[in-house]
């Protein structure tokens, strides 16, 4: 089906905004195995595959807005609209930066402009988000497709080709042996992926009914969880339960605050909406330097 956007949606930016490891660019093809020039826009455009918990879907770009989705218009209204957060405007958010008062911030968001907050699912962000510490993107992604691969089943297709594979249930992960987990790439956190994924399949842990707890108490479940600190528990508030108010930290983010904002960051000024302002700060450092 193809739809038009007309507010911040850049598919490359997000896909490289660390918020997501299974959205990614296809590699360009040569012959058009996926359709003709007119029904995609001609050799210039680009392709991303996106795989959700058991989901996936080919987008691809047709330019002015205009984007190409390999689902029905059913599975776009009942799924994706909503994944893609298309009911939040971030033009909106990003009106709230002054230029005046805070020019590094809106330098970093005119850069991010595109990036939106995923709504993903709380048990493939909290594996993922485990599975992040201590380990640079290329090596999350390899891991977690290395999971998938192990525990899921086919989904779908990539414009390649490729197979996609489906997350792992907390069932079908919780019955790996520590050593086929480890043959994923996971290092240490091995035993921390196995303990959550035992812990939500025997139903001690409820992610689900967590959803109901206010940020405090949703931060302090998520703190007894073996192997996981403030900021995976931040990363999941963030992406996985999408409170777009939670501001993850990692070793980016604190130079950002040292170095631009030792005052302290005005948190009160861009509430409810930190967790976007986050992505434009991690985004823009990363890329550009602080």
């Amino acid at each position: 089906m193809r739809i038009k956007i007309e507010d911040d949606f850049d598919l490359k930016k997000i896909a490289d905004s660390g918020q997501c490891f299974r959205f990614n660019e296809c590699a360009a093809e040569i012959g058009g195995k996926s359709g003709t020039e007119e029904s995609f826009g001609g050799n210039d455009s680009r392709t991303f595959s996106v795989a959700a918990s058991d989901r996936h879907i080919n987008i691809r770009e047709l330019g002015d807005g205009n984007y190409d989705l390999s689902c029905s218009e059913e599975d776009f209204e009942s799924f994706w609209k909503n994944y893609f957060d298309l009911g939040l405007s971030y033009s909106d958010i990003r009106a709230k930066i002054d230029p005046e008062s805070d020019p590094y911030l809106y330098v970093a968001s005119e850069y991010g402009k595109g990036i939106r907050i995923l709504r993903q699912d709380p048990w493939e962000m909290l594996i993922s988000f485990i599975i992040s510490q201590r380990k640079n993107i290329p090596a999350i992604k390899a891991s977690i497709e290395k999971l998938c691969e192990r525990a899921g089943y086919v989904i779908g297709e990539d414009e390649s080709g490729r197979k996609i594979y489906s997350f792992p249930t907390p069932e079908r992960l919780s019955a790996l042996r520590l050593e086929e987990l480890s043959a994923c790439s996971l290092g240490y956190r091995d035993k921390y992926v196995h303990q959550a994924a035992m812990d939500v399949a025997s139903g001690a842990v409820d992610l689900e009914a967590w959803r109901e707890l206010e940020d405090a108490q949703l931060m302090e479940k998520l703190l007894g969880l073996f192997g996981v600190g403030v900021k995976v528990a931040n990363c999941e508030i963030l992406f996985g339960y999408h409170r777009l108010d939670a501001f993850p930290k990692d070793v980016w983010i604190n130079k950002v605050l040292d170095v631009r904002y030792p005052s302290g960051f005005p948190f009160d000024s861009y509430a409810p909406y930190n967790g976007v302002m986050q992505q434009y700060l991690f985004f823009f450092s990363r890329s550009e330097g602080v």
